[in-house]
């Protein structure tokens, strides 16, 4: 016998999920603000680079806040999922939304010609996170 999926997991992710997007979407705001004052420091030409690696970030972890909702509703649903595919993918989740806003966040502070700063190099890691953990979520809801 297998043992249950924690109580408080799916509550965690609502959590984690909410909180994301009123985060994220606040930034969203900021940058919104950003334009309206017509702030260089975003806006000049020259810094075209940070302007995509916010948006990026604001997107990204706005969108992984709704991965997290949504994957809560999925143990709420479907209560008898594989608990170690369970909590595979909960932490999966967890890093993904950590390292792609902040990779993204980051690779725009400070920006070399054109090119990402070196926090772009959390990335690919947030990437292989996010596709580790949907890839376990949607593989134990195949055989539940």
């Amino acid at each position: 016998m297998t043992e249950p999926i924690p109580a408080g997991l799916s509550r965690r992710h609502f959590l984690v999920g909410w909180w994301s997007v009123f985060g994220f979407a606040g930034l969203g705001l900021l940058l919104e603000a950003f334009h309206g004052f017509k702030i260089g420091a975003y806006l000049d030409v020259s810094n075209e680079t940070r302007r995509l690696m916010w948006t990026l970030a604001h997107a990204h972890g706005t969108l992984l806040g709704l991965v997290h909702i949504v994957f809560g509703l999925t143990l709420v649903q479907l209560p008898r999922l594989p608990p170690a595919a369970v909590r595979l993918a909960s932490q999966a989740l967890v890093g993904a939304s950590i390292f792609l806003p902040l990779g993204f966040f980051l690779g725009g502070v400070r920006f070399y010609a054109g090119d990402p700063g070196l926090g772009i190099a959390l990335v690919p890691v947030g990437a292989v996170l996010l596709l580790a953990g949907v890839w376990q979520i949607a593989r134990a809801v195949s055989r539940v």
